[in-house]
């Protein structure tokens, strides 16, 4: 049998027919996105209850929290931050296994097998402390999973269609909201929590989907794929002007991507709420993004966020199965207070340092190993 014919570079975009050097600034980027992730063991809510009236620990609790509904903390930026990297890695990783001789249909293959592991993935990590298989598609690794074959499809269009795509997802998915006989982007009463309590109860649960008590919808992964769009027009930017940085679009993007969002935010056009990943919070965090990786272009890479970048699967999954490991022998081996040298109310902050140290030294220990969990 003939072998499927590599794909030849007059039939893509010209900059992903050649292989490019690793670039560090998506991986401090991506290694800040999993830091601030992992952070949540520092437990700053409760370091901030118990100093009422303290500033510095309530703006340190309040950005490492979500916000109720509409607006942006530092937290909320952590799961747009990680689509658009998604995005942004792809032209890299196509012209890699384009110059290794991948055929399209392998990549697509390898694509959609991608999309599936991530879908899975996430719910298993959600069923871990279920009776049985918890179905959920609104975590973050579910979330990509849904969109990524599309946006790999997207990777070999040429830029106008993908703003044009962009453009049809954002408007397309704003104009079903207000068409939809419901209070506009309510918590509890909008078309992505209909479409939650047709389509959950589709799979086994212990009990009947009514709502998310957070709001989270399995329709956000459409415009989270607008998310992961922005990522893949930043990292064609990027690839194209190598071994240039293209600041002038990042910057300008990034304005225009905030001022939008914030538009129609206070038009009341479009609320700015990451809970439902609404049209204009695509553009408002998807602009914050921008401006995030033209900084860390600016900047000298820094090889603790580096080594965090480069496994941050590995680094997920030590966020979300380690935590209670780590506590737990802490405790039994050093003793349930050892960690109270500021007093009892800074023991969860002094605690989380450590457990955060013993994430870093696992996922050091790693890079010094060459050992990166791919997908």
């Amino acid at each position: 049998m003939q072998a499927a014919p590599t794909v030849a570079p007059e039939t893509m975009r010209q900059p992903v027919a050649t292989p490019a050097a690793r670039n560090t600034a998506v991986d401090c980027y991506r290694g800040l996105v999993m830091l601030l992730m992992m952070a949540e063991v520092l437990q700053l809510s409760r370091v901030s209850q118990a100093f009422p009236g303290n500033p510095f620990w309530a703006a340190l609790a309040w950005n490492q929290t979500h916000v109720p509904w509409a607006g942006c903390s530092l937290h909320d930026t952590i799961q747009p931050g990680f689509s658009f990297l998604v995005g942004v890695a792809l032209p890299y990783s196509l012209a890699a296994r384009i110059a290794k001789g991948g055929t399209f249909r392998g990549m697509l293959f390898h694509a959609m097998r991608r999309s599936l592991i991530l879908i899975a993935l996430g719910i298993f990590l959600r069923s871990m402390h279920s009776p049985i298989t918890y179905f959920t598609f609104e975590d973050t690794l579910t979330q990509i999973g849904l969109g990524y074959t599309l946006l790999f499809l997207l990777g070999f269009a040429p830029n106008r269609t993908r703003w044009c795509a962009l453009g049809v997802i954002l408007f397309g998915y704003w104009l079903a909201w207000m068409i939809y006989p419901a209070p506009h982007f309510a918590k509890d009463h909008n078309l992505g929590v209909a479409f939650d309590q047709w389509f959950l109860n589709l799979f086994p649960r212990t009990q009947p989907f009514v709502t998310n008590s957070g709001g989270y919808l399995t329709l956000s992964f459409i415009p989270t794929l607008g998310t992961m769009l922005l990522g893949l027009i930043a990292g064609d930017w990027l690839r194209s002007a190598a071994p240039r940085i293209p600041y002038r679009k990042l910057l300008l993007a990034g304005a225009i991507g905030l001022a939008a969002g914030a538009l129609l935010h206070f038009t009341g056009i479009c609320p700015v709420v990451k809970r439902i990943w609404t049209p204009s919070w695509t553009l408002f965090s998807g602009g914050l993004c921008f401006l995030y990786l033209a900084a860390f272009c600016r900047i000298r890479p820094l090889f603790s966020l580096v080594v965090i970048g480069m496994n941050s699967i590995a680094a997920y999954l030590i966020a979300e199965m380690l935590r209670g490991f780590v506590t737990d022998s802490f405790r039994i081996h050093l003793g349930p207070h050892f960690f109270a040298f500021f007093g009892a109310g800074a023991e969860p902050f002094v605690r989380g340092c450590a457990i955060l140290a013993v994430y870093w030294l696992a996922l050091f220990w790693m890079y010094r190993r060459k050992i990166f969990l791919r997908i």
